[in-house]
């Protein structure tokens, strides 16, 4: 008989805290930024997400109950997205620019860019721009904005 319980994550673990995850919880870019919803753990369980709000989650974090006895690790689950390439850093560089200037959730890095489907986007970036888009499925890791209070890196 299944168990109908449900892990109650509240706080978020230092990343030096040495604690073990006892389970997976796999979340889109989106839902990493949802600090009070309900979801399923990789093998079923239900789970909620009751932490402070604003909390971004980040790839490798780790949750725990409010007792400590649940530990879970959050993954980075794969979305369709639109990867980006530019044969020069400035024709890529452009492309950040203007998809910047739309508000638009990027993942940065030295050779390419990465956003959420978008068939308005998707011919900026080919026709306008230039550049070769890719549609996959793959991990989603945007920027955190400027004015967002959470620190990526202090965990």
């Amino acid at each position: 008989v299944a168990s109908l319980l449900m892990v109650i994550l509240t706080r978020r673990l230092t990343s030096h805290s040495g604690h073990a995850a006892q389970a997976v919880l796999a979340l889109t870019a989106l839902a990493r930024t949802r600090s009070r919803h309900r979801h399923q753990l990789a093998g079923g369980e239900p789970a909620y997400l009751q932490l402070p709000r604003g909390t971004c989650l980040n790839d490798g974090d780790l949750l725990a109950s409010d007792s400590g006895d649940e530990i879970v690790q959050v993954v980075a689950n794969p979305e369709p997205v639109m990867t980006v390439r530019a044969d020069t850093p400035l024709q890529l560089l452009k492309a950040a620019y203007h998809l910047g200037n739309r508000h638009v959730p990027l993942q940065v890095t030295e050779t390419w860019l990465r956003l959420s489907p978008d068939p308005v986007l998707k011919t900026l970036l080919i026709e306008q721009l230039h550049l070769n888009v890719t549609e996959e499925v793959a991990p989603f890791h945007p920027e955190v904005g400027a004015y967002h209070t959470h620190n990526r890196h202090a965990h």
